[in-house]
């Protein structure tokens, strides 16, 4: 039995403070079990009063700490604005008001060019009529602002962020708040709630899909992005090399684990022509990312290449044009067809 088995079955030993167990009622869920030995879930505390929640979160945290190979727990905590009374059905959550669709962009390691992917399906996205937005949820190293070209700070008027458009999109990262040649240093919980707080205090006005680039790994933000905003779908980024795919397969199960449908792979950094003789080779290999998603049983988007001009219209701040945009064209029309759009 693994170790995320484990804790849920120790979980499932927890009564809900109103009824049945944790794991029956849903109150704890989205269990990730990292090599290091730590455990992260998502711990509901919806119509329990602060000493009852307390007295739950300390329960949970002590009965984890009990399973074999854990080392440390973290849990987000996550309640509804309004608390509902005891033994009162949970209201059904909905999407953030005024956003159709939520598309989360992720990577289960950094460097494969995730950000780049995000950027691109979102000025694709708005090439193709909809109404964008693309948030930088990548809250310690946003990418964001060089990839739009926006140098100034985030305005706020009427106590709301004002994204910034370019390019038919809106954009907003925790890049346009603070000093670029400043590290943000957070723990976990302070980076997940400023997540919320760009999506849900932010002046996006109406959209028909945001974009959220998150930032690599399966960590507290990834969690509380599912738990709290209940995207419609992610799309994972890898290169086609091995070392990628093992992550990327972790991302893949991550969002299984907290029930978002993955909208399929792309493979980036996929083959190289040589710009004087014309030779193609795979310096990251080749197809390994679309033989994954068969094996997974999820779509694969498409195989972007490294080139050039993707570099120089990143550097740039600038979308993509010719064949790399019609590329991103395809993707994105892909997006839409499976979320509705």
């Amino acid at each position: 039995m693994s170790i995320r088995d484990l804790v849920a079955e120790a979980l499932a030993g927890i009564a809900d403070p109103i009824s049945g167990t944790l794991m029956d009622s849903g109150r704890a869920a989205g269990i990730v079990a990292k090599d290091d030995g730590t455990i992260g879930l998502v711990l509901s505390v919806d119509g329990l009063d602060k000493g009852a929640a307390e007295r739950l979160q300390a329960q949970v945290e002590a009965q984890v700490r009990r399973v074999p190979g854990v080392k440390a727990v973290r849990l987000i905590l996550t309640a509804d604005r309004a608390a509902a009374p005891a033994g009162a059905a949970r209201p059904v959550e909905t999407t953030v008001p005024g956003i159709r669709k939520l598309i989360a962009v992720a990577s289960g390691k950094g460097g494969v060019g995730k950000s780049t992917v995000a950027a691109n399906l979102a000025f694709a996205l708005a090439r193709a009529g909809q109404a964008v937005g693309l948030l930088d949820a990548d809250i310690y190293g946003p990418s964001v602002p060089t990839l739009l070209g926006i140098t100034g700070r985030a305005r706020i008027e009427n106590g709301k962020l004002q994204p910034e458009m370019r390019f038919g999109v809106k954009a907003l990262s925790m890049g346009m708040m603070t000093d670029p040649g400043k590290a943000i240093v957070w723990r976990g919980p302070m980076a997940s709630s400023a997540l919320v707080q760009m999506v849900e205090n932010a002046d996006w006005g109406a959209l028909d899909a945001l974009v959220i680039d998150l930032p690599p790994g399966t960590g507290d933000i990834q969690l509380t992005m599912a738990q709290k905003l209940k995207p419609d779908g992610a799309v994972i980024v890898s290169t086609p090399q091995d070392l990628a795919l093992i992550d990327a397969r972790r991302a893949i199960a991550m969002f299984g684990e907290v029930n978002v449908r993955v909208l399929g792979v792309i493979e980036n950094m996929a083959g190289y022509a040589c710009p004087a003789c014309g030779h193609v080779s795979d310096p990251f290999g080749h197809g390994g990312a679309e033989a994954e998603a068969g094996k997974l049983g999820v779509p694969f988007l498409g195989r972007v290449p490294l080139a050039m001009a993707v570099r120089q219209a990143a550097d740039a701040g600038q979308p993509l044009d010719g064949d790399s945009a019609a590329l991103f064209d395809q993707i994105a029309r892909s997006v839409m067809v499976t979320v509705g759009l």
